[in-house]
């Protein structure tokens, strides 16, 4: 569908997160200039009643299933994080210098 509407997978996944609704706003996240403007000629993508049901058909309830992760991959919820308290940071606030 993303050919045929002339964009990238990535643009029609970030429409179809747009058109959900006017209290809905897709933050994709990015350190590219680049990707940042791909990111935004989504807002260009317009997708009809029906490319939404087709789309939505696609994640039906039934169609995806099962956990995120295979079982055999290690996630951050195996991780074992030191608590904050211990953290070094960069900066020193007191006298906002960043060493």
């Amino acid at each position: 569908m993303a050919s045929k509407k002339g964009c990238t997978p990535s643009q029609l996944a970030l429409a179809w997160v747009h058109h959900q609704g006017n209290d809905v706003c897709p933050i994709p996240g990015t350190t590219k200039v680049g990707n940042f403007n791909q990111n935004i000629g989504a807002l260009s993508v317009k997708l009809t009643p029906q490319e939404m049901a087709e789309l939505e058909s696609f994640a039906a309830v039934d169609a995806v299933k099962g956990d995120r992760y295979p079982e055999n991959i290690t996630t951050w919820k195996k991780a074992n994080t030191p608590p904050l308290s211990s953290w070094e940071f960069g900066c020193n606030l007191q006298q906002v210098s960043c060493y």
